[in-house]
């Protein structure tokens, strides 16, 4: 589903965010990326969204070769793939219902699937009742459910969460963390990229161990670290 083969890149000449990244994540997977800030973890968001180009190297995700993906064909290709912010990206002059239609809206979804799969959404995320509500009338926990639902909308193959739980305290954070395992037993790949090892080691899951932009361990599922 995902492959990087030494993939290295820099923002500025001679100072790599990542070098020679190698890293393979088969579809279905759930994989954990850890490392303290500035270890490439969001430098490796950024090229999976083509966001940003390697220097070096190549990345393919799912059948495209992302060096091949021309500007004007980037809409299209991040259909496939759902992202989650720490800071949620809510729509803030647009309703709970209306954040998550607008998702389906972009890509032409006609109204009448739009209203039969926004309700869907929002009963799967706990907030069928909060469909009027905006995002300032909502707590962290709450918003971040907005976003995933927005992020899984479309049924995406992938969905990259960078630091989901960050803003939010334990309970919440847990609850987050269970909406993201269901999607991935649903069959999305799942990436999520987070500080928080009491979560990582509690899941088990495959870890991707960052340090200083390469990574520094690769552990299978079920691994425990004790620290990043």
């Amino acid at each position: 589903m995902i492959t990087l083969t030494d993939v290295s890149m820099s923002y500025i000449p001679g100072a790599p965010a990542l070098s020679n990244i190698n890293l393979h994540i088969d579809k279905g997977e759930f994989v954990f990326v850890v490392g303290a800030s500035g270890s490439g973890k969001s430098s490796l968001i950024k090229l999976l969204l083509k966001e940003e180009n390697p220097t070096k190297g190549e990345i393919i995700i799912g059948d495209r070769t992302l060096s091949r993906v021309r500007h004007r064909q980037i809409p299209a290709f991040r259909r496939d793939i759902g992202v989650v912010f720490q800071d949620f990206r809510l729509l803030p002059d647009r309703n709970v219902y209306e954040n998550i239609a607008f998702a389906q809206k972009v890509i032409e979804v006609p109204g009448k699937t739009i209203k039969r799969q926004v309700p869907a959404m929002l009963s799967m995320v706990g907030l069928a009742e909060k469909y009027r509500s905006f995002p300032d009338q909502l707590s962290g926990g709450e918003q971040q459910r907005v976003a995933i639902a927005r992020a899984l909308i479309n049924k995406p193959k992938i969905l990259l969460a960078d630091e989901p739980t960050g803003n939010l305290d334990a309970k919440n954070s847990w609850e987050i963390m269970r909406l993201l395992e269901e999607a991935n037993e649903r069959g999305t790949t799942v990436l999520v990229v987070t500080h928080n090892l009491e979560i990582v080691n509690a899941m088990r899951k495959r870890v991707i161990v960052m340090k200083k932009g390469v990574i520094i361990k690769d552990i299978a599922q079920g691994g425990y670290i004790d620290e990043a």
